[in-house]
């Protein structure tokens, strides 16, 4: 009786077990909900912003413009991240860049001030300035600025006469259209900033016009080379001309000082000379023509005998002008006077030797 097992108790056994299993698989399936949801809200509580990127952070449809680059935090399923690319991007304008494509786009067809048809291809380039606004101020900024670009283009394009657009009116054309771009997207304010735009090529619709105008540019580079080949002999030969010039002068001026020196000496040795013929008015006479007769026979000799038997010797003579203005050889101006003391009017006492 006591030996015997209840059918009952084993039926309650497997129960219990069969539901301590159920209760331990919703525990297990319970906590892999919960650690996959939170992976799913920590994954979408961060994000992370490149260099060349800005991000629109929107929050209950209220968006804000992220510009650090780095890791950022959100709210999950409360907030979303849309990135925007604000590095420089382009497009073109008359023709494709498509290799495959070597048609010409129907953009490129413009009329000039003067009626004539031209094909001119631009680029453009621009960037994103304000992330919110290139989101939400319109459906597509981008193409918004392709059609105020050509807009702008084909205003310019129809104000210059064909030489201008494709010769010498390049720079300005392009200035002129930026600016009015620039004008335009500062009133439209969608969130993109023109950086540049430029011509890349311009050329007639037909081949006959395009040589034409091929070589009237060939011919005008020929006249640009002529004049800097010009303007640069110019430039070596006035500074070489000058040089000389100012040399001229500075010879000149040389010259000029030379012969005042020269003069100014002159002058001092005739006062010099006036001075000694003030002393010795006679005797000084005689000195001159002396020396006259010196310079004209240089090689003679005179000497001057007195009734004493005393000579005295006449040529060639000392220095007539010295360094203190005075007669300096006392002996010489004592012969002089003597001999000219005693053969005063009488020219048989002076004898000439020469050797």
């Amino acid at each position: 009786m006591f030996g015997e097992k209840n059918p009952g108790t084993g039926k309650n056994e497997k129960k219990q077990k069969k539901q301590l299993n159920k209760g331990h698989f919703k525990v297990t399936a319970g906590l892999i909900l919960v650690i996959a949801a939170a992976l799913i809200i920590l994954g979408n509580s961060y994000y992370t912003i490149q260099e060349e990127e800005q991000a629109v952070v929107c929050t209950f449809g209220s968006p804000k413009a992220v510009t650090t680059p780095g890791l950022h935090f959100k709210i999950p399923f409360i907030q979303t991240v849309t990135k925007v690319n604000t590095t420089i991007k382009g497009f073109t304008i008359g023709y494709s860049e498509d290799e495959e494509s070597m048609d010409t786009v129907d953009d490129a067809m413009m009329i000039t001030s003067d009626y004539n048809f031209i094909n001119v291809d631009f680029y453009a380039a621009y960037r994103v300035t304000d992330p919110v606004k290139a989101l939400y101020a319109s459906e597509d900024p981008v193409e918004i600025l392709e059609n105020i670009a050509q807009n702008c283009i084909r205003t310019t394009i129809a104000s210059y006469n064909v030489d201008s657009v494709l010769t010498t009116g390049k720079n300005e054309i392009q200035a002129n259209i930026t600016q009015m771009i620039l004008e335009k997207l500062e009133e439209y304010d969608i969130g993109i900033q023109l950086i540049n735009i430029t011509i890349q090529d311009a050329e007639p619709p037909t081949a006959e016009v395009s040589n034409a105008f091929k070589e009237v540019e060939t011919a005008k580079q020929g006249k640009e080379t002529a004049i800097n080949n010009a303007n640069k002999y110019r430039n070596e030969q006035i500074p070489k001309a000058e040089a000389e010039a100012d040399k001229i002068l500075q010879n000149a001026e040389a010259g000029k000082q030379e012969r005042i020196n020269e003069a100014n000496g002159q002058v001092a040795r005739f006062n010099s000379m006036y001075e000694e013929y003030v002393k010795y008015p006679e005797v000084t006479k005689k000195r001159m023509f002396y020396e006259a007769m010196e310079n004209v026979l240089p090689d003679i000799k005179v000497i001057i005998q007195s009734k004493d038997a005393d000579t005295s010797t006449v040529l060639p003579l000392d220095s007539f002008v010295t360094n203190d203005s005075s007669l300096t050889n006392e002996n010489d101006g004592r012969s002089l006077s003597e001999t000219d003391n005693q053969n005063t009017g009488s020219d048989n006492g002076l004898s000439g030797e020469e050797e």
